[in-house]
């Protein structure tokens, strides 16, 4: 079943698409993007959550065009048909992270995040993007930036048998636009005999090494593709390269719950530092 599409050629066609009463201002959908099941989350504190990231999903997410507020870090690029996610190290970040994002986090039913997939049902997740702009680090390479992501996520039942105060489960993939190659990183189990209680607990996991594809894309448009089964993940970079990780790690990453995630998640901390991601086409299914 396919829960979204974004494809910026219908992003900006002319078909308008009225949301709310409000005729004056400028909303356009078609039937073939949805970002209903989609939240996004920037780098700006939400005044009625002090110290909190504002996190928008439906029905307001659809409105971002318009939106005082989101379209300040995501916004239409009429010349290319892209959607452009902007982050800078503001200070705001989501629990559990250090870091600033402009980035979407799907959700399979709208309004509710207790609502997600496993290894054994399986998805699918495509994307095309390119880097915009993004800022150089003290060291004279550009910023990191992640791209994409799966990230876990513990069940009620899983958070109380463990004792944690809220879902968080480590991220099994993430992607990143490194200085103008595409880097993949994964979970690893720091005691591949760890029990399947032991495992929920985000300590018990650790990065692997990471690899980076062949081919570099710079400033230049590329297509990423991730396919999920139970015990296995192809990430696939323009259609060719692709890594395979079907290890004990993918096996026992089954008890855990999951989700997508895609846009710019900014991994600089550095005074003036920025990314600007854009995303051409968005899919995921199941």
């Amino acid at each position: 079943m396919k829960f979204s599409t974004i494809a910026a050629f219908t992003a900006f066609s002319l078909v308008g698409f009225s949301y709310g009463q409000d005729a004056g201002k400028e909303k356009k959908k078609t039937e073939s993007i949805d970002l209903t099941h989609w939240t996004v989350t920037i780098p700006e504190e939400n005044p009625n959550k002090p110290g909190q990231p504002f996190d928008v999903g439906y029905p307001e997410i659809l409105d971002y065009a318009n939106n005082a507020t989101l379209k300040k870090y995501m916004y239409n690029d009429e010349k290319d048909k892209s959607i452009v996610f902007y982050a800078f190290p503001s200070g705001t970040t989501t629990a559990n992270s250090h870091f600033s994002r402009a980035e979407l986090r799907e959700v399979m039913e709208p309004g509710n995040k207790n609502v997600n997939w496993t290894f054994a049902k399986g998805g699918v997740f495509k994307a095309t993007y390119a880097m915009a702009e993004v800022s150089k680090e003290q060291n004279g390479k550009y910023s990191k930036v992640i791209i994409a992501q799966i990230h876990g996520r513990l069940t009620e039942e899983q958070r109380n048998l463990i004792g944690q105060k809220d879902n968080n489960a480590p991220p099994v993939l993430k992607i990143y636009w490194d200085n103008g190659k595409i880097r993949v990183k994964t979970k690893v189990l720091k005691n591949p005999n760890a029990t399947d209680k032991e495992i929920l607990d985000v300590k018990a996991w650790g990065d692997d090494e990471g690899r980076d594809f062949k081919e570099k894309v710079n400033f230049d448009k590329f297509t990423l593709e991730v396919k999920v089964s139970d015990g296995k993940m192809v990430v696939t970079l323009n259609g060719g390269e692709s890594f395979v990780y079907n290890d004990i790690n993918m096996k026992k990453w089954g008890v855990f719950e999951n989700y997508f995630k895609a846009g710019n998640y900014f991994q600089s901390t550095e005074p003036n530092a920025f990314a600007k991601v854009k995303i051409y086409a968005l899919e995921t299914s199941h």
